[in-house]
């Protein structure tokens, strides 16, 4: 059994490999994790720490050997230099906050229909739409979020057709 990493005990990467250990018990040290993955145990320790940051490859590799598909909301939204500016940090989080997090994300919806009906009708946006157009951007954002959050909980939890997309 490997000791806890205090150094590294707030890296998603390490979190992930540690939740991932009670599965696969050579994934509890990096030496096992980087017979695992192919990826070096030195870079490893290095990504874990904080001082260096995954390349996309190497999330990949690390989300899918751990089953952490939040490692990849989590590059994106901390690492990526691109992401961070669009997309929203989203934790794994149990089954029923994810569903009322969609339920209250949905409320308003016929409100926002009709104000997004009112605004293009004419095809454009109008002065004052202005301020009608930031409440759709809010909701909209509000509603990604939570479709982020459901896509997360469906990739940890199903396994196979329905966390692929298919039918």
């Amino acid at each position: 059994m490997s000791k806890f990493a205090t150094k590294a005990a707030d890296s998603p990467f390490y979190l992930a490999r540690m939740e991932a250990s009670k599965v696969n018990d050579r994934l509890a040290s990096r030496e096992g994790a980087a017979d695992e993955t192919g990826i070096d145990r030195s870079r490893m320790a290095r990504v874990e720490l904080g001082s260096a940051n995954p390349t996309p490859e190497e999330v990949l590799l690390l989300a899918d050997t751990y089953d952490a598909p939040q490692l990849l909301n989590y590059y994106c939204s901390m690492c990526c230099p691109i992401g961070r500016q669009n997309v929203k940090p989203c934790a794994v989080q149990e089954f029923d906050r994810v569903m009322m997090q969609a339920l209250a994300a949905l409320q308003g919806t016929d409100k926002i229909s009709a104000a997004i009906i009112s605004i293009a009708q004419d095809g454009r946006v109008d002065p004052g739409e202005d301020v009608q157009m930031d409440e759709i951007l809010a909701y909209m954002k509000n509603v990604a979020t939570a479709a982020e959050a459901m896509q997360l909980w469906i990739k940890k939890n199903l396994k196979g057709e329905a966390c692929n997309g298919k039918k």
